[in-house]
């Protein structure tokens, strides 16, 4: 059974650390989990206690990569299977607890900056890659040896990506390689000119060129994979890459590629749609989805000014991973947030489905700040720091006395005119005088208690004072389909 606000704890006891079926063989433990690497790297910091963060499909094999690591460096290792939300990001807290030196990420990582500093070493793992197919599909879909490409990847393939540019750039000239944007180690100094950043990569442009001239080449994924199970990295780049620019999509295995340009507009279509229901919305729901990675709370007031900015009415809500049953218990709530890190905002949806929809930051941003710039021209920023001061996407809210809170703005979804915020004062001055009523009335405390009043139960009445106090009595017995003193029917 669920609980109200959190995961059932059967769950946790039910759940099968990794099939047996998909355990790495122990002759191939040290090239795929890059053992070599992680005791170098807990012998350069003299570490005596090490996490270990595994995902749930990889703790199979979590108690063989400790035991060889304890084996070659001497130090404790402790594993970290069930983090408090995603998997993606380092889990801090985790390793606080554990009182560890130092953390080793294995698995897809969304490669966020952690709230507290800690030394961390990322194992993204490495796929197998056909690279005479690869090549052959590039060609076949970049016939033009001018055009710009960007060639990117999923993690576990972007350890190929080197060898891949290798082979083309005899024939194709103006080729740009990403790379994860991993840490730089302690002590080295960054690269002078210093690559951009986005996306969990870096890209080494250069000097007067940007990301938006560029296509993009992806390796990664499978064929077997829909729609509905999108990779949570491939939606981020589908949304935040140039409209105008080709995307395809590039099987490491088969070779196949695919234009992901019709899947792009309708990840684009389903934000907007996010965006108007946000617009329409009057109580918003803040979900904290993450408590480890950086300037996480700032973001967290930022989008609670947002709201009180917009003349909505928001909470904040602790519940962690969220699931339709745990936000089903909030149906005062129009629209929820995900405060996580990029990864995590664009996770697939559970099968059921959301009671509500759940936006991110960015749709947030975009429905209540009326400086934001139009649908088309704005980015779609996936990571919530890219909205705050010191990005060089950071739009401030315009002030009070600004004509762009008076846009009159008509829903897409309702076809009514909006109303204007509801904070905002009014230039007429007749608005200041007071008349005095024999009896102030409340119109509104606020919109969830207003839902509230319109529900036809309550909830229990307290009544204090006004029950009499009886002994206790004797209550009927049985179960609700027949009572022992209702006989038989």
């Amino acid at each position: 059974m669920e609980s109200t606000f959190s995961s059932p704890a059967e769950a946790a006891l039910q759940r099968e650390a990794g099939a047996a079926g998909l355990l790495t063989p122990p002759e191939d433990l040290d090239r795929v989990y890059e053992l070599e690497r992680v005791a170098g790297f807990v012998r350069d910091l003299g570490c005596r206690r090490v996490a270990l963060q595994f995902p749930d499909q990889l703790l199979g094999d979590a108690g063989a990569v400790a035991a060889r690591l304890e084996g070659t460096t001497g130090s404790k290792m402790f594993i970290l299977g069930d983090t408090a939300y995603g998997s993606c990001c380092v889990d801090v807290l985790g390793a606080e607890q554990a009182g560890a030196q130092a953390l080793v990420h294995f698995g897809p990582a969304c490669l966020s900056p952690p709230a507290r500093p800690l030394p961390v070493a990322f194992v993204l793992g490495q796929r197998s890659v056909h690279l005479e197919l690869c090549v052959k599909a590039f060609e076949a879909q970049n016939p033009d040896p001018k055009v710009p490409v960007v060639l990117l990847s999923e993690p576990g393939c972007a350890h190929a990506l080197e060898a891949l540019a290798t082979l083309l750039r005899p024939q194709y000239l103006d080729l740009l390689v990403s790379s994860p944007a991993l840490p730089l180690p302690v002590g080295s100094c960054r690269p002078e000119p210093e690559p951009l950043e986005r996306f969990g990569r870096r890209f080494p442009l250069a000097p007067g060129r940007c990301l938006e001239e560029y296509g993009a080449f992806y390796v990664g994924g499978s064929e077997a994979s829909a729609d509905l199970d999108l990779d949570p990295d491939l939606s981020r780049l589908l949304l935040g890459w140039a409209p105008g620019q080709p995307f395809f999509t590039c099987c490491p295995d088969t070779g196949r590629t695919q234009d992901e340009g019709v899947r792009a507009g309708r990840l684009r279509a389903r934000r907007h749609y996010l965006v108007e229901r946000a617009r329409d919305a009057r109580v918003v729901g803040l979900l904290a989805g993450t408590l480890g990675v950086a300037r996480h709370r700032e973001a967290l007031a930022h989008l609670r000014n947002l709201a009180q900015a917009a003349g909505k009415r928001s909470y904040v809500l602790a519940l962690g991973r969220p699931t339709p049953p745990k936000l089903a218990n909030f149906p005062e709530v129009d629209v929820f947030v995900l405060l996580a890190c990029p990864l995590g905002a664009l996770a697939p949806q559970p099968s059921g489905g959301f009671f509500r929809p759940v936006l991110a930051p960015c749709e947030l941003e975009a429905a209540c700040n009326p400086a934001w710039p139009p649908s088309g021209l704005a980015p779609h920023l996936t990571h919530y720091a890219d909205l705050l001061p010191g990005s060089p996407f950071h739009v401030p809210l315009p002030p009070p006395d600004s004509e762009l809170w008076d846009t009159p703005a008509v829903s897409l979804i309702t076809g009514e005119l909006r109303p204007p915020p509801a904070w905002k004062p009014s230039d007429d001055p007749g608005c200041l005088a007071l008349t005095l009523r024999p009896q102030l009335e409340l119109a509104e405390s606020s919109p969830a208690a207003l839902f509230l009043s319109s529900r036809s139960w309550q909830g229990l009445e307290p009544r204090l004072g006004q029950t009499p106090v009886t002994g206790a009595v004797s209550g009927r017995r049985g179960i609700a389909i027949a009572y022992e003193d209702e006989g038989s029917s």
